[in-house]
């Protein structure tokens, strides 16, 4: 397999990497803290997107969150990034009542305290199913400066995967079995069901993850979470991207949200990758780097 490169905007030199550890008892991850070697007045807490990933959101070749931190950081913004409690514990989704908040907020509130240690203000980075809980973190953390919702989707998450299955079946119909879009189908309509709870069978729901997350996911309003806090928002999208659209998921961000500062990035996909042409699951598969103006748009706009 390919290995993952220093990316051109980085530079090793202007910054040192230390490990820590966030949580407690069973429920402690690992994690890194990129710290430019002058002084930082700002650092940035980064959160993967769905699924049990690693702290750089490791996708084939790729590391999009590494590529950020150590760009950031070169930059002179302190980052710190942490495994997921899903990737250190891949049982953590069997336990009873395990939610969406479970998955990310408890830890990403220690990552902000630890990394106010170093910085004056954090804010907090999020990509995909991050970007969506992002807001959630503001709301219960007071000390977040601001919050960067990069594809963050505001379509509900089973009808999202539905689209995201038919898109597949069209564009690359040898990766789609016969039958996976009419059993997301059915699934969807279990998880709007007024009978979904914490007792329906995981089988029966998407992804196979349990009717507690999906009640807690089904109740959560990202834009109306994200409208009432008073902070800087910013708000990155892909042109590319087939899983968080600009059609499906950010009309929600731009009407709810009067001031935030939205940019869509034409040329790049999910995981921010410039291409051309339509995005499939095999542009993640292609050693690249996230798109330097991803990284110059946020620098831009901290402070």
């Amino acid at each position: 397999m390919t290995e993952w490169t220093t990316p051109p905007y980085a530079d090793p030199a202007r910054f040192q990497e230390r490990d820590l550890t966030l949580g407690t008892g069973d429920r402690v991850v690992p994690g890194t803290l990129t710290l430019p070697l002058t002084k930082s007045r700002v650092g940035a807490v980064l959160l993967p997107g769905g699924g049990p990933f690693d702290r750089d959101e490791t996708s084939g070749p790729n590391k999009p969150l590494k590529d950020l931190a150590w760009g950031l950081a070169t930059a002179g913004v302190a980052v710190l990034r942490f495994d997921k409690i899903t990737h250190t514990r891949l049982d953590v989704m069997n336990e009873p009542g395990f939610t969406m908040y479970d998955e990310y907020v408890p830890h990403t509130i220690a990552g902000i305290q630890a990394l106010r240690d170093h910085v004056d203000q954090v804010f907090v980075i999020g990509h995909s199913m991050g970007g969506k809980v992002a807001p959630r973190i503001a709301a219960e953390e007071p000390t977040v400066a601001g919050i960067v919702i990069m594809a963050g989707d505001t379509q509900p998450m089973h009808h999202a995967a539905v689209r995201v299955m038919r898109y597949l079946a069209t564009t690359n119909p040898e990766a789609v079995p016969a039958g996976t879009v009419e059993q997301f189908e059915r699934q969807a309509v279990v998880v709007d069901s007024p009978d979904l709870s914490a007792d329906t069978p995981a089988a029966d729901l998407p992804f196979g993850m349990p009717g507690a997350y999906w009640l807690d996911l089904r109740d959560y309003d990202p834009v109306t979470t994200a409208a009432k806090l008073d902070v800087p928002i910013l708000v990155l999208q892909g042109g590319r991207d087939y899983q968080v659209t600009v059609a499906d998921d950010l009309p929600a961000w731009r009407n709810g949200l009067a001031d935030a500062t939205v940019k869509v990035i034409e040329a790049d996909n999910h995981l921010f990758f410039r291409g051309t042409g339509p995005s499939t699951p095999a542009d993640y598969a292609t050693a690249q780097h996230v798109d330097p103006e991803v990284l110059t748009t946020m620098l831009d706009w901290l402070p």
